[in-house]
């Protein structure tokens, strides 16, 4: 029998090390070797290769992977690169195995975000995105009127990414007060689209992630339940069935 052949990127992966596409840019940067040889992207390895990031020897131990929600407070980055950014989410909760947030949330925000050592979640979640609920609470400096939810909640275009946002649930909860459930992910996208109805936000909170809430203090994080991470999982499971239905009726 051949022995079984894995793509570089999905060992990385699948040994909670980083998603694929995390991966993919630590090949591209010549971080990573096999058998002491830097690989090309697509490169395929076998369970006997020896794969080592900066120098330091990988190993998919199939340990019990972790799924945790954490509340991140505002000025902490969501980056993995502890060389750049001193104030980065990985040094903040210093949780004693290596994971990595799923998706980003800005440095001047605060809220929801997970976090993992699961490779294949990260790209799951990341690949069918734009079908993923996600809420936040937002307080702007102006009184919020009935145009500004009509408008906000009907798409704002773009010009910079030449795109008009989907239609999304905008609800006024006081004055300068307002909720949103978006199903896309663009960079700033609530910020951007208060600014072309020229409010500025003040604070930024996200409250929600798909099936999943909101609800340890700022700063702190808690593991996912049994029952939510069931959840996850079948609502990941959906999403990946679209995604790849509109794939095939694109091809």
């Amino acid at each position: 029998m051949a022995e079984e052949l894995k793509r570089i990127n999905k060992f990385l992966s699948e040994a909670g090390y980083c998603s694929r596409r995390e991966a993919d840019k630590l090949i591209t940067a010549g971080r990573v070797t096999i058998n002491g040889v830097v690989p090309e992207m697509g490169t395929k390895i076998t369970a006997s290769d020896q794969v080592q990031v900066d120098g330091k020897p990988i190993v998919n131990t199939k340990e019990d992977f972790v799924y945790l929600a954490f509340n991140k407070p505002v000025g902490i980055v969501c980056t993995t690169d502890t060389r750049v950014e001193k104030d980065n989410i990985i040094d903040y909760i210093n949780y004693p195995k290596r994971i990595f947030p799923i998706g980003r949330l800005d440095k001047p925000s605060e809220g929801l975000i997970l976090l993992t050592d699961d490779g294949d979640i990260v790209n799951k979640i990341l690949r069918a995105s734009n079908n993923h609920e996600k809420e936040y609470i937002v307080t702007v400096d102006k009184t919020i009127s009935q145009t500004f939810v009509q408008r906000m909640a009907g798409g704002i275009y773009l010009e910079d990414l030449d795109k008009t946002t989907k239609t999304c649930e905008v609800k006024k909860i006081d004055s300068h007060t307002f909720s949103i459930i978006l199903t896309q992910g663009l960079n700033r996208q609530i910020r951007r689209m208060c600014e072309y109805l020229d409010y500025e936000v003040q604070t930024l909170q996200r409250v929600r992630i798909m099936n999943i809430s909101l609800d340890m203090p700022l700063g702190e994080y808690r593991e996912l339940t049994k029952s939510e991470f069931a959840e996850l999982e079948q609502l990941l499971e959906d999403s990946t069935k679209t995604f790849e239905a509109r794939k095939k009726k694109r091809t």
